[in-house]
C-alpha cells in the first residue's frame, strides 16, 4: 500500500515506536494523521514535529481501555476529518518479572491495553473500512509473539495473541479489501523497555529502523513484518530446532540463579497408599 494522500491514525503515537511511525509517514506522504494516546502534553509534542513536515495532524488524547470514551472520539473525528484509510495499533505496556513473581494488576494492565484497546479501536474502525471498502489495519506485535521467553511470560501471552487476532481477522475481512497487517519488532529502545533487565546478546533497534520496516513492508505488501536480522535469524532457528530455541532463551533470559522459596509456610502433602 502506498501511504501517500492517506489518513491514518496511530496509537500509542506520544513516544516510541509509535511516534517514530508518526514522523515515518509524515516524511512519505500522508495526509493527515490522528495521533492517539492518554499523555496530552507529549501527544502535543509529537504533533508538532509532525505539523513542521508539512501534514495535517490531530490529537485524541483518550484512554483506549475505555470503550465509551473511544467510541465517542473516533465518531467524532471521522464526521471532522474524514474517511481514515489506516489503523496502527502501537499502543502497548510490558512488565517483566518471574512469573511467580508476578501480580494480577499487572497482567490486568497488559491485557486491557494490548489486547482489550486494541480490539475496542480496530471494531470501530474495522467497520468503516468495510463499509468503504477500503482499509489496511496494523496490529504491531513483537518477535515474543513467536518466541516466548522467561520473565516476559504474560506479555508475550498477548503478543501470540495479537498474531492469532491478526490471522483470524485477516481471513474475515479480505473480501471487504481491508488488509490486515502484523509488525514484530525485536527489542527496540524506547521508554517502556528502559527500566527492563535485557537480554543477553541482544542488540536493539532503534524506534525509527522499525518506522522504516513497517513503510517498506507496506509497499510490498507483506501481511507480517519481521524487523531486523535477528528476528529472521530466531524464527529460522525455531523453525529448524525449537529445542535448541528454547534453551537460548532460557541462557539469554535475565533470570534469577536460584528461585526463592516464595511459600516458605508450604508443607507438600503426602498421599499413603493403604
Amino acid at each position: 500500500m502506498d501511504i501517500q494522500g492517506k489518513t491514518a491514525l496511530i496509537t500509542g503515537a506520544s513516544r516510541g515506536i509509535g511516534r517514530a511511525i508518526a514522523l515515518e509517514f509524515a516524511t512519505h506522504g500522508v495526509k493527515r494523521l490522528l495521533l492517539v494516546a492518554r499523555d496530552r502534553q507529549r501527544l502535543a509534542s509529537v504533533a508538532a514535529e509532525v505539523s513542521a513536515l508539512g501534514v495535517d495532524v490531530i490529537t485524541l488524547a483518550i484512554d483506549l481501555s475505555q470503550p465509551v470514551e473511544v467510541s465517542i472520539a473516533i465518531a467524532r473525528a471521522w464526521r471532522d476529518h474524514g474517511p481514515i484509510h489506516v489503523l496502527v495499533n502501537c499502543a502497548g505496556v510490558a512488565h517483566q518479572s518471574p512469573f511467580l513473581q508476578t501480580r494480577l494488576p499487572q497482567v490486568q494492565e497488559e491485557i486491557s491495553t494490548n489486547l482489550i484497546g486494541m480490539y475496542t479501536i480496530t471494531r470501530l474502525l474495522a467497520r468503516r473500512m468495510v463499509a468503504q471498502q477500503e482499509g489496511v489495519i496494523v496490529n504491531v506485535s513483537s518477535l515474543m509473539g513467536k518466541l516466548a521467553a522467561p520473565t516476559m511470560a504474560t506479555y508475550s501471552a498477548t503478543k501470540f495473541a495479537i498474531l492469532g487476532f491478526s490471522q483470524a481477522l485477516r481471513g474475515e475481512l479480505s473480501a471487504h479489501n481491508v488488509k490486515v497487517v502484523t509488525l514484530l519488532p525485536s527489542l527496540t529502545d524506547t521508554d517502556m523497555v528502559r527500566n527492563l533487565q535485557w537480554f543477553r546478546w541482544v542488540m536493539p533497534m532503534t524506534p525509527e529502523q522499525v518506522a522504516q520496516a513497517l513503510v517498506s513492508g507496506l509497499a510490498k505488501g507483506s501481511n507480517e513484518i519481521l524487523v531486523g536480522w535477528q528476528s529472521h535469524l530466531a524464527v529460522w532457528v525455531n523453525r529448524l530446532a525449537p529445542w535448541l530455541m528454547e534453551k537460548l532463551l532460557v541462557m539469554a533470559a535475565p533470570l534469577p540463579k536460584r528461585q526463592p522459596n516464595f511459600y516458605p509456610n508450604f508443607r507438600e502433602a503426602r498421599v499413603v497408599s493403604r
